[in-house]
């Protein structure tokens, strides 16, 4: 897939810890946590990717670009 024609996250949904739960994409689609993760393991997600945490799970995070304000925390909430 190349660049234009991948989606990316444009809002996420949040927990009452805090968590990040489900995703909005930039075509507007919703996806839960687990169907997120599989479309960015899948390289359907720009700007993001997956990386394995201490609690041996895999997460989502935001590429490392040096801008907080793209971070997927800092995303509005829907």
């Amino acid at each position: 897939m190349n660049q234009t024609t991948r989606e990316s996250f444009t809002a996420v949904q949040k927990n009452g810890d805090g968590d990040l739960t489900g995703f909005q994409t930039s075509s507007g689609r919703i996806l839960d946590y687990q169907q997120a993760l599989a479309e960015v393991q899948a390289g359907a997600i720009a700007g993001v990717n997956v990386f394995k945490g201490k609690d041996g799970e895999m997460h989502i995070r935001g590429d490392a670009d040096g801008d907080p304000t793209n971070n997927l925390d800092q995303l509005p909430t829907f």
